[in-house]
């Protein structure tokens, strides 16, 4: 009996279509044959026939499902997804005021979480030990140990140079300026950890799991204690030469002269924070409150039914919105996702920033671009530093 002939091993032009297009999917996730070409650059008949080969060695699998841009017609696209092995990654996010760790496997399940309120910005040493003990709270919760974790990320509210890994100023996180975040977790860990800015995250959170799905060029502006925006374009995420873009609040206004934290007047930070809006807000809400008292407000969603409450929200956006215009002539996003505390605000913020977006912006960017809060709501940058232990894990274990 004759052997049947061996086959051909693939050329080397085809493994290195595959390594392309498996690398497209591992970062950005589901994408259709027609958005993996205009990511990489291969063409439209290379794209199927790797499509092809991956779906026959079952690395992949393709769905159909709704094409946004064929809404309405009744046509449908086909989206690829990397099938992923069921591994295990540790998220972190840090905000100011707390610390949440989260295990999740990589088809982005969520499997344990557990929170802190801490002082982040002030005391370093006690928050890295607490996210130590935050990940085997989350271990235990989900039954599983930290020897089973294949990658960690976290997200932080500071400026962070990619360059040297260090936490830059102008930072909130004052304490930390001089510290390699990635290093300290790594040595508690005893792994690779990834770090990234807190607002980039949420830009991560929102292409994964949010609302932008969809939209391969957006900016997500997490509007808290400090204002920043995290970079989503052509798909891929923008951090500048050193990582340190989109920080939005610096953007200095006209005719505001009140001191911003890093040394300059006018930042939109030192005028549309959540610290700011908050006093503005007990100003209008407890005009007797003497300075320094503390006034429990109502949660921020309810606010938008109290029309006085309700002008400073959008009073607020109209000022945010004012920077915004200029990013939306420079960058023509789809997009605008606010999330961050301020974001929880709602309505009379996002049509406040709609209002300064047209007003400002180039009618033909103004009218292009979709304003709209998170609907992850604090979560999103949780959900970022998820998508990017995954996308890590996915890249060592493929």
């Amino acid at each position: 009996m004759t052997a049947p002939a061996a086959a051909p091993a693939p050329s080397a032009r085809r493994l290195r279509t595959r390594a392309t297009l498996l690398a497209a999917l591992g970062e950005h996730g589901t994408l259709s044959r027609a958005e993996i070409s205009r990511l990489t650059g291969l063409s439209r008949s290379a794209v199927s026939s790797a499509v092809t080969d991956l779906l026959d060695e079952g690395l992949v699998s393709e769905t159909t499902s709704p094409s946004p841009a064929a809404a309405g017609r009744g046509r449908r696209a086909a989206a690829v997804t990397l099938r992923r092995a069921h591994a295990l990654v540790l998220a972190f996010d840090f905000g100011h005021t707390h610390v949440t760790a989260a295990v999740a496997d990589t088809t982005g399940t969520l499997l344990g979480e557990a929170t802190a309120h801490l002082d982040v910005d002030n005391h370093p040493r006690e928050v890295l030990d607490a996210a130590e003990n935050l990940a085997r709270q989350a271990l235990d919760a989900a039954g599983h140990r930290l020897d089973e974790i294949t990658a960690i990320a976290a997200g932080i509210p500071g400026a962070l140079d990619t360059r040297t890994n260090v936490v830059r100023a102008p930072s909130t996180l004052s304490q930390w300026i001089g510290m390699d975040p990635a290093a300290e977790l790594g040595r508690l860990f005893d792994r690779p950890v990834t770090v990234g800015n807190d607002a980039e995250m949420g830009a991560r959170g929102e292409r994964a799991y949010g609302t932008g799905r969809t939209v391969n060029d957006l900016v997500y502006v997490k509007a808290s204690t400090g204002i920043g925006a995290g970079l989503l374009l052509d798909g891929r995420i923008y951090r500048g030469a050193s990582g340190i873009s989109g920080e939005i609040g610096h953007i200095q206004l006209p005719d505001t002269g009140t001191w911003c934290r890093c040394g300059n007047r006018g930042c939109l930070e030192s005028v549309a924070s959540i610290v700011e809006v908050r006093r503005r807000l007990v100003h209008v809400l407890a005009p007797g409150a003497r300075p320094g008292e503390t006034v429990d407000l109502p949660p921020l969603d309810r606010l938008a039914e109290i029309p006085a409450a309700a002008r400073v929200i959008g009073e607020a956006g109209r000022t945010i919105g004012r920077v915004l215009a200029d990013l939306v002539n420079c960058l023509n996003p789809a997009a605008i996702i606010i999330g961050g505390e301020l974001g929880q605000a709602g309505a009379p913020l996002v049509h406040g920033i709609r209002e300064s977006v047209d007003r400002y912006a180039q009618p033909a960017v103004a009218e292009a671009v979709d304003i709209r809060a998170s609907r992850l709501g604090l979560r999103s940058e949780l959900y970022g530093a998820i998508d990017a232990a995954i996308a890590t894990a996915t890249a060592t274990t493929r």
